[in-house]
């Protein structure tokens, strides 16, 4: 039951959006607000991630796997979507939208609800390998839906979140640690960030029809994140020696529903957004269901 109220109280935001859009139709222009938010909201969050606990090197291996489970499902997604899709977003939304999960508004509150505050160190450093995959391969993959090669990989070094990374674990590596008053500012600019992605995708569902849905690209995209990604999971996480508390969290922070930052850059890249949001929604409606097994999925590890 706490996890399913963990799951309502963020949806709460989705709403205020939704409601938001209902109510100021086209007053409310939600390309300004994305832009807002990828190249400036996101940044403080991304710092405040990053510098809110030394990276301890021992804790790497946990979201190394992440990343081990993620590129082992984009090279199936690669020639599998090539050879459903012809059109090229839906192809780029069927390749990557599955791997870009919300392991930072949800899976990290999600993580201390069900392992807590214990859990913290293992969350960041997989949310920040998340963050990568977003900004890279999701970036890549979203622009592909109406740009070149060239212009996609461009595309990745153009977006300050990358470059804010990076910076922000030079100084975590350089042993900076932010004043109580920095700490702040970013902490206020974080959860400014995660609610603004939140009230997008509210803004999003307000503007979703029945041609956006998709049937087939939504049963690809659920398929691959709630069954192809839990049993890849299974498989790796059954051949490696890990504490079952850290195999529980890499396992959740996998199965968790589709980000919202797959309706930021398909906005972003004009890669078809009201198909993303459906996607994201679907998703996040099917997570509630499972949210009732899942402490009994997570004590097979």
């Amino acid at each position: 039951m706490q996890t399913l109220f963990s799951i309502l109280g963020i949806y709460l935001f989705i709403a205020v959006g939704f409601i938001a859009k209902w109510s100021f139709k086209e007053k409310i222009d939600d390309r300004t607000i994305t832009l807002l938010s990828v190249y400036f909201l996101q940044i403080f969050l991304t710092f405040w991630g990053l510098l809110k606990r030394p990276i301890d090197t021992e804790l790497l291996f946990a979201p190394s796997l992440y990343l081990v489970i993620t590129l082992l499902t984009l090279l199936l997604m690669i020639p599998l979507s090539r050879l459903l899709f012809r059109d090229k977003k839906e192809r780029s939304i069927a390749t990557v939208a599955a791997l870009i999960g919300n392991t930072g508004n949800l899976g990290i509150p999600l993580g201390i609800a069900l392992f807590g505050e214990i859990s913290v160190p293992y969350l960041t450093l997989i949310n920040l390998v998340n963050v990568f995959v977003v900004y890279t391969i999701g970036v890549f993959y979203y622009s592909r839906g109406e740009s070149s090669v060239r212009q996609s990989l461009l595309n990745i070094v153009k977006l300050p979140v990358l470059w804010a990374a990076m910076v922000a674990i030079a100084l975590n590596l350089a042993g900076y640690h932010p004043s109580v008053a920095v700490d702040k500012t970013l902490m206020m600019g974080a959860y400014a960030s995660m609610t603004m992605q939140l009230v997008l995708f509210g803004i999003y569902l307000y503007g979703i029809k029945l041609t956006h849905i998709n049937l087939r690209l939504t049963t690809w995209v659920n398929g691959t994140k709630f069954i192809l990604i839990p049993v890849i999971a299974f498989v790796v996480l059954g051949m490696v020696k890990m504490s079952p508390m850290v195999k529980g969290l890499l396992f959740l922070e996998l199965i968790v529903p589709l980000a919202v930052a797959n309706v930021n850059l398909a906005s972003l890249y004009n890669c078809s957004p009201r198909s993303v949001t459906v996607q994201v929604f679907v998703t996040s409606v099917l997570f509630l269901g499972i949210a009732l097994v899942l402490p009994t999925l997570l004590r097979m590890f």
